[in-house]
């Protein structure tokens, strides 16, 4: 399911959070010990390293990874941030391409039918508002929509039929020829000869004769 679990309960603290990041080396591991360090001592501020791991900056022992040392690029760290929240929040997204956009209100009425009753209502409202403060510190200008490959197109029964030329005999097609057009292998050819009373040979070879000139 890509819905993250964790949230903050100081989502006003996020800009800050992330602005600590940007100042300082990477850790070799961001433990609970390293946010002190940055100046958040409050147990609510621990909240911020499970939301790191689900955002994939962090790996599960809490060791930076890839899109921790991208974020750490002041040019690029808001796209880098936007990227990850479209990944954490990928069945959101899915729902609204602009979730980032939703109000607080619209977020949580979305999540509650994401979640189905396996979270409670308290819960989905931190998650939303959490999501809220980690949108208003990305940049999705940039951030490359992924969307499912083209459904292939249904081929219709007329378009499997084999086609049959215009000129093709009149009783193979069943119908006759379009107005206007002939097929020439359909015309058949009867040509009646009278000929004349004689008993002389040399008429009737004479007549044959002409007929084979001029009709072979």
């Amino acid at each position: 399911m890509g819905l993250p679990d964790k949230y903050t309960l100081k989502p006003s603290a996020i800009p800050s959070y992330f602005d600590a990041i940007l100042s300082a080396e990477a850790p070799d591991r961001f433990s609970y010990k390293f946010m002190e360090n940055l100046g958040f001592k409050g147990t609510n501020d621990r909240l911020f390293v499970g939301i790191l791991k689900e955002l994939g900056f962090l790996d599960s022992d809490g060791v930076p990874q890839k899109r921790y040392y991208e974020f750490l690029d002041r040019s690029r760290s808001t796209h880098v941030l936007a990227e990850a929240i479209r990944d954490a929040y990928a069945d959101l997204f899915a729902v609204n391409t602009n979730s980032y956009d939703l109000s607080v209100t619209d977020i949580k009425n979305k999540l509650i039918t994401l979640y189905a009753g396996s979270k409670t209502k308290l819960v989905i409202s931190n998650i939303a508002t959490t999501f809220k403060a980690l949108c208003e510190q990305a940049d999705f200008s940039k951030v490359v929509k992924k969307v499912g490959k083209e459904p292939a197109r249904k081929v219709s029964k007329e378009e499997t039929k084999p086609t049959i030329s215009e000129g093709a005999k009149a009783e193979d097609r069943g119908v006759p020829a379009p107005p206007g057009k002939l097929s020439l292998d359909s015309l058949q050819y009867h040509i009646s000869i009278v000929l004349p009373e004689s008993r002389d040979q040399a008429v009737f070879d004479a007549i044959f004769k002409s007929l084979r000139e001029h009709l072979v």
